[in-house]
């Protein structure tokens, strides 16, 4: 074989032996499953030592070492020492799997998708009009198309900045803070007009949805009072979708591929571009799809700031769990753990569930630095992470 391969396209780069030898790793490194110790070591330590360290802040505030364990006890309970608890923790985690996969998607692209708060914001508007304005339909009608409609909100609002990203280059971490405000003051907007706000009130609320709307609740049947829903059973078809989507289809490779090196995707026929807009659409409509299930299976109605936030916490979802869907998964239980137990523990002790966004806080420097939890228990240095989104001069 001669020493350089002439591309059919005289401004492409020249390929070398080196290059092919390069490009052949890449390949390999695109089809092999991330190793325990990245994927589930790291993130285990990381967590262990979050919590370790969230043990001393508690002593530090003028709390006894007794107390302070008092507290976890309390964080226990809450999560996961009683169904009612599970069920809490189960609710919380389920919007947090699918804004999990709505990031580590476009991670996985290299892309940064800050905008899933706001996704998620008009995905869940899309369904609570769909959930009150059809009035009538059977069940098995009216929810599928209140499903649909997030969905395809959520799809919309992140189809913006993929295409934005794919013609102009415009960066997608600012195009999606800028969008996330104006979801945000849209849907305050909508919620005034007489669309959507509900009868005789002059508060920002809506309508209520539709029965034949609602997302069946799983275990009612024990307790009136447990929240949890068939979103939760959504959400984890959506992550077999997602995992499936990812490593068993070619469009999944592509968005590996142009994640891992876009030059060298390029050069293989695959067109960047339409994997930037497909990738954004994708965690768009997943995004949505979590507003969706919020509206539809928990709050019924929408309020401004119904999102509460759950669109911010998939980032460190989807840091925690790898980008990858089984790893987010794994996250987001956690991380409605928290939620649910934080609640318990504040009612229970003088500790803050602020202690928890502490907690969260610490688990994401953790993941983010996995040399520094290599060096406190001397571990072997990782080896070179995935790249999870390309730099501001991308």
């Amino acid at each position: 074989m001669s020493d350089h391969i002439p591309a059919s396209d005289p401004d492409s780069p020249v390929i070398t032996e080196e290059s092919l030898k390069h490009n052949r790793g890449f390949v390999q490194r695109l089809t092999t499953s991330v190793n325990w110790r990245t994927g589930i070591l790291i993130p285990l330590l990381s967590v262990i030592t979050a919590l370790a360290i969230g043990l001393v802040i508690i002593v530090l505030s003028g709390s006894s070492f007794s107390e302070a364990l008092e507290a976890y006890g309390a964080l226990l309970q809450g999560s996961v020492g009683s169904i009612k608890a599970i069920s809490e923790t189960l609710t919380a985690a389920t919007p947090l799997i699918l804004v999990g996969l709505s990031v580590a998607i476009a991670f996985r692209a290299g892309l940064f998708n800050i905008g899933a708060e706001g996704q998620m914001a008009i995905g869940g508007m899309c369904a609570v009009f769909a959930g009150f304005t059809f009035v009538g339909l059977p069940l098995l009608v009216h929810l599928p198309l209140a499903i649909l409609a997030g969905i395809i909100g959520g799809a919309i609002w992140g189809f913006i900045p993929g295409i934005l990203k794919a013609k102009t280059g415009a960066h997608e971490v600012i195009v999606t803070i800028m969008l996330n405000y104006i979801a945000i003051l849209f849907v305050g907007y909508l919620l005034k007009t007489s669309l959507f706000q509900r009868e005789g009130r002059t508060d920002p609320v809506s309508k209520n949805i539709e029965g034949s709307s609602a997302l069946p609740q799983l275990l009612d049947w024990i307790n009136p009072s447990m929240r949890i829903h068939a979103g939760l059973i959504i959400a984890l078809l959506a992550a077999a979708f997602i995992h499936w989507l990812l490593f068993r289809t070619t469009v999944g490779f592509e968005f590996r591929a142009v994640g891992a090196n876009p030059a060298a995707a390029r050069y293989a026929g695959m067109s960047v571009a339409r994997v930037y807009v497909m990738v954004m659409v994708i965690a768009g409509a997943l995004a949505g799809l979590a507003g969706g299930g919020q509206v539809l299976g928990v709050l019924e109605r929408v309020t401004p700031g119904f999102t509460a936030g759950i669109g911010f916490d998939g980032i460190a979802v989807a840091l925690l769990g790898r980008s990858n869907p089984a790893g987010v998964v794994a996250a987001a239980v956690l991380f409605g753990g928290l939620r649910a137990g934080g609640q318990q523990m504040q009612v229970s002790t003088d500790v803050g569930i602020d202690l928890i966004s502490v907690i969260q806080a610490l688990i994401i420097i953790f993941v983010a630095a996995p040399t520094l939890i290599s060096s406190i228990y001397r571990l072997k240095a990782p080896a070179a992470s995935m790249q999870i989104s390309k730099g501001w001069a991308s």
